[in-house]
Formats: structure tokens, sequence, C-alpha cells
């Protein structure tokens, strides 16, 4: 079956950096758009950036510049670096396969808190 695991989370000052990495099986990890998306407190799940087959990538705009979303095929892993973290950024993260533009599978999520 399909798993996605997520981590590399915890506390970032203001400023850092973290880097996620999501480790995914049960699939054809490089027939498929892998994505991140992230959901604050209280909030719904909120895009933040897609990596595509061909590797061509898309970035919410307020992530664009700070994060870079990668894959590595080989290892059937796709990754977010966060660079210049916000307390904005704060949420649990999740990486999520996608399957005609829908993520149809994400991992359990790894929590993001950015804080001096």
């Amino acid at each position: 079956q399909v798993q996605l695991v997520e981590s590399g989370g915890g506390l970032a000052k203001p400023g850092g950096s973290l880097r996620l990495p999501c480790a995914a099986s049960g699939f054809n990890f490089r027939s498929y758009p892998m994505n991140w998306a992230r959901q604050a407190p209280g909030k719904g799940f909120w895009w933040v950036a897609s990596i595509y087959v061909d590797m061509t990538t898309g970035y919410a705009e307020s992530v664009k510049g700070r994060f870079t979303i990668s894959r590595d095929n080989a290892k059937n892993a796709v990754y977010l670096q966060m660079d210049s973290l916000k307390p904005e950024d704060q949420a649990l993260y999740y990486c999520g396969k996608c399957t005609y533009s829908t993520t149809d599978y994400r991992g359990q999520g790894t929590q993001v808190t950015v804080s001096s």
C-alpha cells in the first residue's frame, strides 16, 4: 500500500532553515507528481509546492525564493528545503502523492515550529 513518511521537522528560529524529507513506498514513485502542503492550527490544508515527473516545480507565492522542492527517484524520496523561515511558516507539513491533479495520499505530517 502507499506509504508516505515525513521527517525533519522541529524548531527553527526566524531566518533559519529546515529540510524535510519524505520517504515514499508502495507505488511507482517516479511516475507521479509529488507535493508539500501545510496546515496551521484551526486552518485547512494550504498548498506549498509541487514537483512533477519531468522535475519541473511550482511554488506558492509566499514561499517562492525561500523554499525548494526536489525529488530523488532512485531513493523514492521528495524533499522540502526551507530557508529564511518566518513565524507564519509554522505548521504541520505533509507530503502528498498526486494523481490527475488531485492529492490522493498524504503522510502523517511533521511539525515545523518557527520561534525565537
